[in-house]
């Protein structure tokens, strides 16, 4: 199934009105885009450079933190495989590679502070059921369900039984399978964000429509998981309707690892972040005569203007009247209504006529 989605006039589809918040800020239509930095495994199963990292974000003007709470016995069966891009960045052996990045739950606690410290909301991606009850002494403001789990229903219905907001991403998930996975949680605690899974994601694969689809999809707050290493897709992404931006944080995009290479350092997500914010501030509140606009707007619209002098009683005919600027009389719109009326005084050649200059009116 595709159905195409109808884009309102904050750039986000008119069914995407639902409510969303995550400790008490408001996200979604009217709202700046809220910005998660994905730390993901950035960290190098390292407590001091992940701290370095979440200082990092917050400098760069990120709303949230985001982390990733796995363990690779839970996660990795004996068939598991790399992904291309793992295998590519030098990984030989899939549960091995976890291992190198695990962050246990007190350690992981410590991050969780940090970011509360610096103002910003923590975020983790849980990816085993069996992990939720040691994500909940986190106590971090909302979750996420990554691309891959959004099958995985055993583990989205323990996180909704939290109470806590769900973010669920949408990589290679179909129409299907993503409003399936709606309704199994509420509206008013989930978000979704579409996502292209590959890593990196080039430029025409971004597929920044799909976010349109994705809110007539779930009639929720929607987002954009960019991929992409350019610095400009997430201020695109806003002029597309995304509400909410998740993107990875590194320290060195070229330090050895799954994700450092589709990431972006500290300067490129500082101007990610303004570039973004800039989007929705560009973006306005839809289509509406501005103030500043008043001045042109009297100046440079023509109005109904006698052509030659005339004394009060006259009736005017249409070789009486021609159209010239400015805009502060009768506009043009209406020049058939004065054929045939009445001057209430006399008017000057070449000056706008004006409704009280009439003595019956002007018909609108």
């Amino acid at each position: 199934m595709n159905r195409s989605a109808t884009i309102d006039r904050n750039g986000q589809s008119a069914m995407a009105q639902g409510r969303f918040a995550i400790q008490g800020r408001a996200i979604g239509c009217g709202h700046e885009p809220y910005v998660i930095a994905e730390i993901g495994v950035n960290h190098d199963g390292n407590i001091v450079r992940g701290q370095d990292l979440v200082r990092a974000a917050h400098a760069a003007g990120a709303d949230a933190v985001k982390f990733q709470l796995f363990e690779a016995d839970l996660l990795m069966s004996e068939d598991s495989r790399l992904a291309r891009y793992q295998a590519e960045a030098g990984a030989t052996d899939p549960r091995e590679m976890l291992r190198e990045y695990e962050l246990p739950v007190e350690l992981m606690a410590m991050l969780v502070g940090e970011a509360r410290d610096l103002g910003m909301h923590a975020i983790v991606t849980v990816f085993s059921e069996a992990l939720v009850i040691a994500a909940e002494s986190l106590d971090v403001g909302a979750y996420k369900v990554a691309s891959p789990d959004i099958i995985h229903r055993p583990l989205i219905d323990a996180l909704v039984r939290t109470g806590r907001p769900v973010i669920l991403s949408t990589g290679a998930a179909d129409e299907d399978e993503v409003r399936r996975a709606a309704g199994w949680v509420g509206r008013s605690t989930s978000a979704y964000l579409h996502c292209v899974s590959s890593y990196p994601t080039p430029d025409d694969s971004a597929s920044l429509r799909g976010i349109a689809d994705l809110a007539a999809w779930t009639g929720a707050v929607v987002g954009y998981s960019d991929h992409t290493t350019a610095i400009d897709t997430g201020a695109l992404a806003v002029i597309a309707g995304a509400s909410i931006l998740e993107k990875h944080l590194t320290y060195d995009r070229a330090a050895p690892g799954p994700d450092h290479a589709a990431s972006l350092d500290r300067s490129q997500f500082t101007e990610y972040v303004r570039l973004a914010r800039r989007a929705h501030r560009m973006l306005g509140d839809g289509k509406r005569v501005l103030a500043m606009e008043g001045d042109v707007r009297s100046v440079s619209r023509q109005s109904v203007v006698l052509a030659r002098s005339l004394p009060a009683g006259s009736v005017l005919g249409a070789e009486d009247l021609v159209v010239k600027r400015p805009g502060t009389g009768i506009p043009p719109h209406r020049i058939g209504s004065v054929i045939g009326r009445t001057l209430r005084q006399p008017v000057e050649a070449d000056r706008v006529l004006r409704d009280e200059d009439l003595t019956d009116g002007v018909a609108a």
